[in-house]
């Protein structure tokens, strides 16, 4: 994983580093919203209405979400325009290694494979490879961080969900991993075959290897899906014990309402950088293996 980041950073740290700050900006802002949401709740509990206060917690909310916004767009659009330069960038020198003599005989169909579809997807990984982890774990630690200082007992829950999830993401990740290599092996074999001029002498066993490449697939969805499923009951369970708390507390005179609205709220929207990092965990961890499996055709090959 550490090479695979190196060289996305050795052939744009300048574009990536104006990334992470749009990042962190963004990150920081995460939690204004909901200090905002608290504060208008708490006034329209009160007993005395301030109608010019509620209009400009209002207003401050609004220019928050819309500051965060406009960020977000910008981010977007320089992380989307680096990720096509890089794709470009990998086809232009997986080509140039056809120059080699001898370096891609017999290999026609891996390298049509390898500048078609593996390009792509590992240029549109580094558009995003540092701003987007940088930006969801900042989020993160800001909206949680925000909801402990108000109730600490309710941010403890908040960072009792994340842990499990992370245990179950890398345990059936590993399992994933192994059939993406498999599945990468066993389509070059089979493209190099056929554009060997030999598709009728092979046909039964390329398509055997297409076989092997749906059942691949088919343990991949078992592993993501069912690693989906306990990550939703653990969101699930942790809403409902935010609420309950939050409804003990209340009763108790020990918080206030605005505060247990708001922590609900937080704890929805840490459940997208959540999943996000978790998601970007599978990305990172699929893009290693392809990264890998690229540089076995860019590198020369070993001595006898």
């Amino acid at each position: 994983m550490f090479q695979l980041y190196a060289a996305i950073w050795r052939v744009s740290s300048g574009r990536q580093i104006v990334l992470i700050l749009l990042s962190l900006a963004i990150a920081a802002l995460a939690a204004v919203p909901l200090d905002f949401q608290k504060n208008i709740i708490n006034l329209l509990t009160a007993k005395t209405l301030e109608k010019e206060k509620l209009f400009q917690l209002g207003a401050g909310m609004l220019a928050a979400i819309l500051l965060s916004l406009l960020l977000k767009w910008i981010m977007g659009y320089r992380a989307s325009t680096l990720g096509e330069d890089t794709i470009r960038l990998i086809r232009t020198r997986l080509l140039d290694r056809t120059d080699i003599p001898g370096r891609t005989r017999g290999r026609q169909g891996t390298l049509a494979t390898a500048i078609s579809a593996e390009a792509e997807e590992l240029g549109k990984f580094a558009g995003s490879a540092f701003s987007e982890p940088v930006m969801q774990i900042g989020t993160l630690v800001s909206v949680i961080g925000y909801i402990a200082s108000t109730q600490p007992m309710l941010g403890l829950i908040a960072l009792m969900m994340i842990a499990p999830q992370i245990l179950i993401v890398i345990y059936s990740q590993s399992h994933v991993n192994r059939f993406i290599a498999e599945r990468v092996h066993v389509l070059r074999a089979s493209t190099d075959r056929l554009t060997a001029a030999q598709t009728a002498e092979v046909k039964a066993a390329i398509l055997a290897e297409f076989d092997r490449i749906y059942e691949t697939r088919r343990r991949i969805f078992i592993w993501k899906l069912s690693s989906k499923f306990l990550l939703s009951v653990i969101n699930g369970v942790g809403t409902v014990a935010v609420l309950m708390l939050g409804g003990w507390l209340v009763l108790n005179g020990r918080t206030d309402v605005g505060t247990v609205v708001a922590a609900t709220v937080g704890l929805t929207r840490i459940q997208a950088p959540t999943a996000f990092l978790i998601a970007f965990y599978r990305q990172v961890s699929a893009n290693r293996i392809k990264f890998d499996l690229l540089r076995e055709i860019v590198q020369p090959a070993p001595p006898p």
